[in-house]
């Protein structure tokens, strides 16, 4: 199978953000009377003040990460009525773009699922315009002054999470070599470094096949013993890993027994969400290019029922059969979906 890579994204993936909404105000009614030729008393005739904007969160299919939104979005306000009983123009609804499968929060609450392109959900309703004089013009007032300024547009703070950042997580300790993988398996081009926590923020790299299939890969940032208690940032890193449909477990085959760290990994993972850690999954045995490699790659053979694919990140040694047993992994994730009438997550 021949294989293309490409990268297109060049901000860190975001996969939850926090954000103030405040919907547009309504316009304020207006207080006049009709004067005219011949006709000084001509009446009240203020007009009512425009509604002012919503704000709507729409779903956009191109769009892939929350890294675009802002931390406050303000509605247009409407505009004032008018003397000779003209209204005020309402304001036009603001539309924020974001991905398929964002999850809505309020207070930690769900109050949306955006599930499907074009979906929208009206996070906050603009405020009613005010009323002018003639509004209230009556038998018992012929000649009102009274105007009524715009109500306050609605506001609210929410919490975006993706449902998915991903079709597969690189998991692992810090300093195992994900971020190598990540560029060697794609075109995406995450901070190298020799020394721990180099990769704070995920980034997300796109295989292309032939068929034109496309499977995304998160480089997740290392996670610590005692992650599920939140040491190292543990909790927020986990999250990401939840969000990813099969797991790459990243070992350092260069150290003295990396079995363990495999029996690490999945027991934090699966202190934090029971499950988690029993995703499609493989073993991705890195660092193959060092000479204490091979013999713990045949110890942890004999330990580990998952299969182990070795790779050299630095070289590109055998990348290619866990290209193609990532395309595997994918298939799988299609077919499951399928059975159960979701719909899978298209990159």
């Amino acid at each position: 199978m021949t294989v293309l890579f490409s990268f297109h994204q060049t901000r860190h993936f975001i996969d939850h953000r926090k954000v103030r909404l405040i919907a547009g105000s309504g316009g304020k009614g207006a207080c006049s009377f009709l004067s005219e030729p011949r006709k000084e008393w001509g009446g009240p005739d203020g007009g009512n003040g425009g509604d002012g904007g919503n704000i709507v969160l729409k779903v956009d299919q191109q769009v892939k990460s929350l890294s675009m939104i802002t931390p406050v979005y303000r509605g247009k306000d409407g505009e004032s009525g008018g003397s000779k009983n003209c209204y005020g123009r309402s304001a036009s609804t603001t539309y924020i773009p974001v991905p398929v499968g964002t999850i809505v929060k309020e207070n930690g609450k769900k109050v949306a699922d955006l599930s499907h392109h074009g979906q929208e959900y009206v996070a906050v309703f603009g405020g009613a315009g005010g009323k002018g004089n003639r509004f209230f013009l009556s038998n018992e007032n012929r000649a009102p002054l009274s105007a009524t300024p715009g109500e306050k547009g609605q506001e609210r703070v929410l919490q975006l999470e993706l449902l998915t950042m991903a079709h597969a997580g690189l998991v692992g300790f810090p300093n195992a070599g994900k971020s190598s993988l990540l560029r060697a398996v794609s075109n995406a081009k995450p901070a190298v470094a020799a020394y721990p926590f180099t990769t704070l923020n995920p980034h997300v790299g796109i295989v292309k096949y032939q068929d034109h299939e496309q499977v995304a890969v998160a480089d997740i940032p290392g996670i610590i013993r005692g992650a599920h208690l939140n040491r190292g940032l543990g909790i927020s890193f986990l999250r990401h890993i939840e969000r990813c449909r099969f797991l790459l477990f990243v070992l350092d085959l260069s150290i003295a027994e990396p079995w363990t760290q495999l029996q690490d990994l999945r027991f934090e993972l699966e202190k934090y969400e029971p499950g988690l850690s029993r995703r499609p999954q493989a073993v991705v045995a890195n660092k193959m290019d060092l000479p204490e490699a091979q013999e713990n790659l045949t110890e942890l053979r004999c330990r580990e029922k998952q299969r182990v694919i070795p790779v050299s990140a630095l070289t590109g040694d055998n990348v290619e059969e866990l290209i193609l047993h990532l395309r595997e992994l994918y298939d799988g994730y299609l077919e499951a979906e399928e059975r159960v009438g979701a719909k899978p997550m298209k990159w």
